[in-house]
């Protein structure tokens, strides 16, 4: 029998909301599926994709990776992945640095043999290039198999991929799919396959309400599903139906009705009513303790609301607050090399590998820099939009 951890959308290196709390929030929730593996001692852990919310992830987030990673290589439970459509680059992949770092393991079609299971590998291919996808894998050496992928398939909601073609197409009769890109969980079987979405690790939006977990599989002479919660920050949605007298201060009164003491609270305002003013909404919810709080009026015209404006020079004022880092000089030359828009990609990746191979060797000075959550925050990189949580909205 083989046990995994199927994971996925973990987003590092998401500051929702501008907040760098909750960018934290997204690397433990990545390291509690870590420790659970290695107090389970599963398999494998298996990732469906979008490790990272953005294709430059930050010097921080690098680190970070390395060091929820680290517990899986020394408890010698390998980390199988393959890539998202938010991670993808042009060539090479973050992926691939973990992989020649020993961390990880990029799933393809040649497959990854664990115990008596052979995973497959199919990273996000955009629309527009599925039908020169000829799905041909090696064949297996194993009883069982699985595909891990990532993108809306059928038969789930807000698919534009044919699972079924998928699999009529492919020469291996797989067991299982793995999926990730959708942040719900959810689980179907196509014929003779089970197909499941691990669901995200975080919620990377407000309309994710149900709480975040992920997948533990195991292969035997069947495949059995089962779901692990994880314990994240909560979300506490307060949600509003004014009556034709009621505004703000009725909005603060259901505010109060719940425990928000470290939480993001998101406040969904509809039905009739007098106008409510959301900065003194926001501003009730952090005098009762909440981390977030967040006003969303459907009865207003719907806007562009995730927009920031600014006539300030964006490269200046990373480069001063990089400087208030005190980053060591290989430091600097890994976030130099991060955001240099001229390097490509291939050499970004060699430059980084360079300092994060010396954070792993222990010498942290030359890495340039640590991983305390309190660090100051670099500020993101100049037109960062909040995430997309479908393809369609991510093209």
């Amino acid at each position: 029998m083989v046990r995994v951890i199927h994971t996925g959308d973990t987003h590092l290196g998401y500051r929702q909301y501008h907040s760098p709390e909750r960018r934290e929030d997204f690397l433990e929730a990545f390291r509690s599926v870590v420790d659970d593996a290695v107090e389970a001692d599963v398999d494998a852990v298996v990732h469906a994709g979008d490790l990272y919310h953005d294709r430059r992830p930050g010097l921080r987030d690098i680190l970070g990776t390395i060091s929820v990673l680290r517990p899986l290589r020394e408890n010698d439970i390998p980390f199988l992945a393959i890539v998202g459509n938010h991670e993808g680059t042009r060539d090479a992949q973050w992926l691939d640095l973990f992989e020649t770092l020993g961390l990880a393991e990029r799933l393809d079609e040649t497959g990854r043999r664990v115990g008596d299971t052979v995973f497959y590998g199919l990273d996000y291919v955009p629309e527009s290039r599925r039908p020169d996808l000829d799905y041909e894998f090696e064949e297996p050496d194993a009883d069982n198999t699985a595909l891990v992928s990532h993108g809306l398939f059928t038969p789930f909601a807000h698919a534009n991929w044919d699972l079924d073609e998928v699999l009529d197409e492919s020469n291996v009769d797989f067991d299982a799919v793995l999926l990730g890109d959708n942040h719900a969980a959810d689980t179907a079987q196509v014929e003779d396959t089970w197909v499941t979405y691990c669901g995200s690790t975080e919620r990377a939006s407000a309309s994710e309400r149900d709480p975040r977990g992920y997948n533990l599989i195991e292969f035997d002479r069947e495949v059995t599903i089962s779901r692990k919660g994880l314990d994240t920050r909560d979300f506490v949605f307060v949600d509003v139906d004014l009556g034709s007298e009621d505004g703000t201060a009725y909005v603060r009164e259901r505010v109060r009705e719940h425990d928000v003491e470290d939480a993001v609270v998101v406040v969904t305002v509809e039905g009739d009513g007098e106008t409510v003013t959301p900065a003194e909404v926001e501003r009730f919810g952090d005098e009762q303790g909440a981390l977030i709080t967040r006003v969303n009026d459907r009865r207003e015209v719907e806007t562009e609301t995730d927009v920031e404006v600014s006539f300030a020079d964006p490269d200046n004022a990373v480069r001063e607050r990089v400087r208030e880092m005190g980053l060591s000089e290989a430091g600097l030359d890994v976030d130099d090399a991060v955001r240099d828009l001229e390097l490509a990609d291939s050499n970004v990746r060699d430059r980084v590998r360079e300092r994060v191979e010396a954070v792993l060797d222990g010498d942290e000075e030359a890495a340039g820099t640590t991983t305390d959550a309190e660090e100051p925050e670099v500020p993101e990189e100049p037109g960062e939009q909040a995430q997309a949580t479908t393809m369609e909205e991510f093209q």
